[in-house]
């Protein structure tokens, strides 16, 4: 008979690096897919979950898509071949994609928020919104809405 396999203790999977924040100050209009140039030792850092979104935005800059201010730790093991933790890096799309983008950024005054960072077959993904900034009022309304979908949800644990 065969042993049976013994389960890992740690994470099965790459960890999904999500901008909780977003969420609450903006109206995401329309999300997109983009790619993006990393160093080995960031690829390992965002495999293992040790990243931070809260202040990262996105760009255009010479018909180029950037990512700004996302926050990699640097990984322990990559002794000389590290990384600085926040560098600007590249998203990669199409150009007609990007282009859709930037007009729809500048036209409408939306900004490009990442929102999210995943593995996809392998590869480091990242999920950009074009988003409108709420109004202090309408985080208010986002608040109390949340707090009286936990009170139902209390009333039905009752």
């Amino acid at each position: 008979m065969a042993a049976k396999a013994k389960k890992a203790d740690g994470p099965r999977g790459p960890a999904t690096i999500s901008n909780r924040k977003a969420g609450f100050d903006y109206h995401f209009v329309d999300n997109v897919e983009a790619g993006i140039v990393l160093l080995g030792s960031e690829v390992k850092s965002l495999f293992l979950g040790r990243a931070n979104l809260t202040d990262a935005f996105c760009r255009v800059v010479d018909n180029e898509l950037w990512l700004f201010s996302l926050d990699i730790e640097p990984y322990d093991k990559a002794a000389r071949f590290g990384h600085e933790r926040r560098r600007d890096r590249k998203l990669l799309m199409h150009r007609k994609e990007i282009d859709t983008l930037a007009r729809k950024a500048q036209e409408k005054g939306l900004a490009l928020i990442p929102t999210k960072i995943y593995f996809k077959d392998g590869k480091a993904k990242v999920n950009v919104a074009l988003a409108q900034g709420k109004k202090d009022y309408d985080k208010r309304d986002s608040i109390k809405e949340k707090d009286q979908r936990r009170a139902a949800q209390r009333g039905l644990e009752d």
